[in-house]
């Protein structure tokens, strides 16, 4: 039986093809559906609608099935339809018709906006860790592998020295801007839409200020139209931060792919983390770094994806968007593997030394020479044209001393600096404050 079911059944193929995989993408719900609840019904009892006393029981049960979710001893019954019915169902199976009280004054609409933007500040709050343990890595990299140098490229063509100081920081940097994007999604998450309903409001006198402050929301989304309307903007802002960090990952594989190549040979890994071939025995094969290539620009696909699913959709609540939790809940879990597996193959790179003693980079100090007759007064124009003269003769002869000193080159990474960004960033998603929310929510 549905909620909204009156005297007809649903024909099966209709109910079939219009649940989809919406009951699995509930699971990923149900802990912030028990939430979302004990807060609105927290609100209900201050504005009249619920007892004291039917609060205490309602609060307990609720509760109790947040346990139950945990210890994953929690599934939806065939014939329920979503985790909102489910938990609905449960309470009123176990306290009566004091469950079917819960309901008053919210729709499954700006329940299920409630459920999503929760689930999503988790998981950014998951990314988050993910990134900066990467990060921290990298910055360790940098910092043990700063005097290595290695040829740097423009056009794929040989260009100037580089280090691997500046390859792994380069990395790490990047994670910041990446965060920062983050971040900002971040704070398109963190405004409470329960109170909404149907995204028309509700004649109940609800006091939205107080489930945002006990769900530990930043703000709310004021205007009640406006807090239907952001579904599938949120996610798609979301997802093109996911996106991001998709695609530093995917330039990150792209280059160890190169690297790894006989004929570049600048890094390599354990067998243990390579593939072989079926025909082939030399063969030490970089699936890894290529998987989470692809996986990166599946990432940077995704906001399409979802503007597409949005595209052109009137104000409202639109079937639509329930496809939506389709595209993005895995996204995240595929994400998380990425950084993980990344910092697998990063703690155990071999980098290569003395890589720039090969002659075929002795043009890689070009400039190095150009600099260096600009020093002695000679015009930059005249000593370029005189070191680009000797590389024609075949007569140049590289001075290989590498003399770079200002912020972020060879010599000066700042990688105090940079990590200090890092903590800024960090620092501003202040999760402690949803932390404790939670924590008074189930506290008994």
């Amino acid at each position: 039986m549905k909620l909204w079911q009156k005297d007809k059944t649903s024909l099966a193929a209709v109910e079939q093809f219009t649940v989809g995989k919406d009951r699995e993408m509930d699971t990923y719900l149900a802990p912030f559906d028990v939430l979302g609840s004990i807060a609105h019904i927290t609100m209900l009892q201050s504005i009249g609608l619920l007892t004291a006393d039917e609060l205490v029981v309602l609060k307990q049960e609720l509760r109790n099935i947040y346990k139950e979710i945990a210890a994953g001893q929690f599934k939806l019954a065939d014939d329920v339809e979503d985790i909102h019915s489910q938990v609905e169902l449960l309470l009123t199976q176990r306290l009566g018709d004091v469950g079917k009280k819960i309901h008053s004054g919210r729709s499954r609409n700006d329940q299920v906006l409630v459920d999503v933007k929760l689930y999503l500040r988790h998981e950014i709050e998951e990314i988050v860790a993910e990134v900066q343990q990467t990060f921290d890595l990298l910055q360790s990299l940098s910092e043990q592998h700063k005097n290595v140098l290695l040829p740097g490229y423009t056009h794929l063509q040989v260009a100037m020295p580089s280090s691997f100081g500046l390859w792994f920081g380069a990395y790490a940097e990047a994670l910041i801007d990446d965060l920062t994007v983050l971040h900002s999604a971040y704070n398109v998450v963190n405004k409470n839409p329960l109170g909404s309903a149907a995204g028309y409001g509700s004649s109940f006198p609800l006091n939205r200020t107080m489930t945002t402050q006990l769900l530990g929301f930043e703000t709310l989304n004021y205007n009640v139209v406006y807090a239907q309307m952001g579904r599938g903007k949120t996610e798609k802002i979301v997802a093109f931060a996911l996106g991001n960090l998709g695609a530093t990952l995917a330039k990150m594989s792209m280059d160890a792919t190169l690297f790894m190549n006989q004929n570049f040979a600048f890094i390599s890994f354990p067998d243990e983390l390579t593939t072989g071939s079926s025909i082939m025995p030399h063969k030490k094969n970089p699936d890894v770094w290529e998987l989470v290539r692809s996986h990166g620009n599946k990432l940077q696909a995704l906001p399409n994806e979802i503007a597409m699913m949005i595209t052109n959709l009137p104000s409202g609540y639109h079937r639509d968007l329930q496809l939506l939790k389709e595209n993005l809940f895995p996204a995240f879990q595929t994400l998380k593997n990425c950084f993980q597996v990344v910092r697998l193959m990063l703690e155990n790179i071999r980098v290569k030394n003395n890589i720039l003693e090969d002659d075929k980079y002795k043009y890689l100090f070009s400039v190095e020479v150009v600099n260096k007759l600009a020093l002695q007064g000679v015009p930059f124009r005249e000593a370029y044209k005189q070191v680009g003269l000797d590389i024609e003769k075949g007569t140049f002869q590289p001075d290989k001393q590498v003399q770079h000193t200002h912020e972020g080159s060879i010599g000066n990474l700042n990688t105090a600096e940079i990590k200090q960004h890092m903590n800024n960033i960090v620092g501003a998603f202040v999760f402690r404050d949803v932390h404790a929310a939670f924590d008074a929510l189930l506290k008994e």
